[in-house]
């Protein structure tokens, strides 16, 4: 969701993406804390993406190989 937002200001050229960022955080309204809310969400995403995988690493879920391998499909898609 928050990506969205950041994706209506930014713009993806290399020679003007960070004065986009900037921008961003600068001049939008709250800008600045959709884009640390949107760093931060990803980043607790996948924090519990590898604390999910450790689960089922610790409790032997990998026994399952079906099931297990739609889970790694699922990670490296994710990813």
């Amino acid at each position: 969701l928050t990506g969205l937002f950041l994706a209506m200001h930014y713009t993806s050229d290399a020679t003007t993406a960070f004065s986009s960022v900037a921008h961003i955080c600068r001049d939008v309204h709250y800008g600045w804390i959709i884009r640390y809310m949107h760093a931060n969400g990803a980043s607790m995403f996948f924090i519990c993406l590898f604390m999910h995988v450790g689960r089922g690493l610790y409790y032997g879920s990998y026994l399952l190989s079906e099931t297990w391998n739609i889970g790694i499909i699922l990670l490296f898609t994710v990813m």
